[in-house]
């Protein structure tokens, strides 16, 4: 089973970044898709932002123009670079990834989508 490690989470200002890292090891399969989804409580996870594995990306309306989602292939590692942080962006950020999808979707912001999750990290930004 595969095993994904976020970090870089913490807290900032309203306006300020952060960096996100999601290390992903042990997958079974290649996956063509790695996401990062946000989960704050009594909310619904939701998704962020993905990546496939040739680089094609795909944003939710709500981060696009201040979250840029990359990855380093060599790492196996997938970056979230969070600029303009909003109180509402508060949240517990995990990334997942998985297979057989090839093509960009809003599928790609559905949890169902994905097969292996992190624990998450948490982001807590203050007006």
């Amino acid at each position: 089973q595969g095993k994904m490690v976020e970090s870089g989470g913490g807290s900032v200002q309203a306006g300020g970044s952060l960096r996100l890292s999601c290390a992903a090891s042990g997958l079974t399969y290649s996956a063509t898709f790695m996401g990062w989804f946000r989960q704050s409580p009594g909310k619904e996870r939701e998704g962020v932002a993905s990546i496939s594995s040739g680089g094609r990306t795909y944003y939710a309306d709500s981060v696009r123009g201040r979250f840029t989602i990359s990855q380093d292939s060599a790492k196996n590692t997938v970056y979230l670079q969070m600029n303009d942080l909003k109180p509402e962006d508060t949240a517990m950020y995990s990334c997942a990834s998985t297979r057989g999808f090839t093509s960009l979707g809003p599928w790609l912001l559905r949890r169902e989508t994905y097969i292996d999750w992190g624990q998450g990290t948490q982001v807590t930004v203050s007006s």
